[in-house]
């Protein structure tokens, strides 16, 4: 009797270490999952700041996108909350020109685009040197955009022909070189952009400026000339920031480079 009972004593104390042993296990890994996915947390939250701060012009002058935000910019840039947050800029320009200008008629009202990320898309490009995370290599930028196989960005599109139409001048503010004009132009046309006034690229004289002092440098010719400048769309603060400047600016969303 004893003996049984020494025997059913045994057994109850290995089953409560097991099922002790078991529940610590269970816990661990509880814990483990727990921590990963806070740790998951922490760096999409730290990346999604990293990128509105780009959009808001705190962070500056970066090479690369960081490498552990590289997979976030690559979901954010091929996503729909891309295409929605552009279409949003895209109706307040619309909401703007409502009721903001008092159209001359006189050839002399103008609305100037930048062209990469703005009229035509470089994600293709970008797909393919990790979003941003790799430092742009200018040689191979532009043998990509003298394929004039840049696809446009249909909201941008949209507003180009709404603008156009309204007998607004459109130009064209570009930092592409010069010696990219022709590759440009076709490009432009065969995915739907036609009519607009001028198209100023980077010529030789004007490589010793930075993106935004050539930029202020073109709208300050147009403003000598008589125009109006209602409105700039662009994607880098380099193309609205400076003076002279327009009544309203607007910016698209990219967070995959910066142009000082």
């Amino acid at each position: 009797m004893a003996t049984n009972s020494a025997l059913i004593l045994v057994l109850l104390v290995l089953c409560i270490g097991s099922v002790f042993a078991d529940w610590n296990i269970l816990k661990q890994i509880k814990r483990k999952n727990e921590g990963d996915e806070t740790s998951s947390n922490n760096l999409k939250n730290y990346c999604e700041s990293w990128r509105i701060n780009v959009e808001l012009n705190n962070i500056r002058e970066f090479d690369v996108v960081p490498h552990e935000c590289i997979d976030h910019i690559k979901k954010y840039m091929t996503s729909a909350q891309y295409i929605a947050d552009s279409e949003r800029a895209i109706e307040e320009i619309r909401l703007y020109l409502t009721s903001c200008c008092s159209l001359h008629g006189d050839g002399k009202d103008a609305w100037i685009f930048d062209v990469d990320d703005t009229l035509l898309s470089t994600i293709p490009y970008y797909k393919k040197h990790a979003y941003g995370g790799e430092k742009v290599n200018a040689s191979s930028l532009e043998a990509w955009m003298k394929s004039s196989k840049a696809p446009a960005l249909e909201h941008t599109l949209n507003l180009f022909n709404e603008i156009k139409n309204k007998g607004v001048k459109i130009f064209l503010v570009s930092s592409r070189r010069e010696t990219l004009r022709s590759n440009t132009v076709d490009n432009l046309i065969d995915v739907g952009y036609h009519g607009w006034t001028g198209l100023q690229l980077r010529g030789l004289e004007d490589e010793h400026m930075k993106v935004q002092q050539y930029k202020c440098e073109e709208r300050k010719r147009l403003v000598n000339n008589g125009y109006r400048i209602w409105g700039i769309t662009g994607d880098q603060w380099s193309s609205i920031e400076g003076l002279p400047t327009a009544k309203r600016t607007f910016k698209l969303p990219n967070s995959m480079y910066y142009i000082s």
